[in-house]
């Protein structure tokens, strides 16, 4: 127990391992992890139908430029590594296709709306907004309409940036490899300013710039390693596969990748979280055991979550802790003896 003591106190007094440690506990006491699936569900089910949609719309509109239209889309498709070739290879097949309009309208709305809706949920429980204070129904899907035009716009950003690369690998490799730097460097920096205004639209409660960019920067660059072993997935791991193979392939790859995504978001909102509300330093055995004396990051911790599940703004909660109970008799000894 000595041991655990010293780590403890070391852990509070400094910030690089303070604040990740409060972060993992928020992590588990928000259950990220399930707040992820249900982001997962909702973005497998709307994601291929709305590339459906993607590619017959530009099929369409570059109807008359083959070579362009190829490019484009590749561009385009890129941005989704494990599915996204998989269309790419059979576009063929559904060029300008009306059903492929029509599954796709119907399919992405219903996903779409339930990615954002999930979202504003998860963000809302993340940073601690209490339920009166978040939006009723109809509000909160016209903010959630309001963050798909925002991934749209993202979408088509990222898309002329993948654009400019597949440009510049036809000028030349010495071009090509300024240009890719140059192109990585601008994503992740576009990733990480739509991360953060994603929160401050979705989140009822203000959030300070200054305290974001650092977490969103970092979830950027997450998010280009998980393009990039997508990408690495799909070429090393299903090429070759046998048909049965390879189509249970692309949807345990599609869903993880997904669900990955997903992680990292809530996983960046859960770090910006814990620094905008200071939560830490927390105990280093609070999700333990109730034997222990709580941090100022525990009492702040444990006090925000009570408070976001009050309904009404004249509903008030307030929260009172007894001093923990004392330690079992010989614990302490057979502790420090194992």
């Amino acid at each position: 127990m000595d041991v655990l003591a010293r780590l403890d106190v070391y852990q509070r007094r400094h910030r690089w391992a303070g604040l990740p440690l409060a972060v993992t506990y928020k992590f588990y006491d928000d259950q990220v992890a399930y707040l992820a699936a249900l982001l997962t569900y909702y973005g497998f089910v709307s994601l291929f139908p709305l590339l459906l949609f993607l590619v017959a719309l530009l099929s369409a509109a570059l109807n008359g430029n083959p070579h362009l239209q190829q490019s484009v889309l590749n561009s385009a498709l890129s941005e989704f590594p494990v599915i996204g070739n998989q269309i790419g290879d059979n576009i063929h097949s559904f060029h300008g296709s009306g059903i492929a309009v029509g599954v796709g309208i119907a399919g992405s709305v219903y996903g779409a709306l339930g990615v954002a809706q999930a979202a504003q949920h998860a963000l809302n429980k993340i940073f601690a907004v209490p339920r009166h204070a978040r939006p009723d129904p109809l509000r909160s899907r016209l903010r959630g309409l309001t963050f798909l035009l925002l991934l749209a716009a993202g979408l088509f950003a990222t898309t002329t940036l993948s654009a400019a690369d597949s440009a510049a690998g036809i000028a030349g490799t010495r071009l090509a490899g300024g240009v890719r730097v140059v192109v990585v460097a601008a994503s992740v920096l576009l990733n990480a300013f739509l991360l953060m205004v994603s929160y401050r639209l979705l989140a009822r409660r203000r959030l300070p710039f200054r305290l974001m960019y650092g977490p969103a920067l970092g979830g950027a660059c997450a998010w280009q390693a998980l393009q990039w072993g997508g990408s690495y997935y799909v070429g090393h791991v299903l090429r070759g596969a046998t048909a049965t193979y390879g189509m249970f392939g692309i949807v345990l790859g599609l869903l993880a990748w997904i669900y990955l995504g997903s992680v990292v978001y809530l996983t960046t909102a859960e770090i910006a979280a814990v620094r905008c509300l200071r939560l830490w330093p927390r105990s280093l055995l609070t999700p333990f055991t109730d034997r222990v004396h709580l941090s100022s990051g525990d009492l702040r911790a444990y006090r925000s979550y009570a408070t976001t599940e009050a309904f009404k703004g004249f509903e008030k909660v307030s929260v009172h802790f007894d001093p923990p109970p004392p330690p079992v008799v010989g614990e302490g000894k057979e502790a420090g003896d194992g």
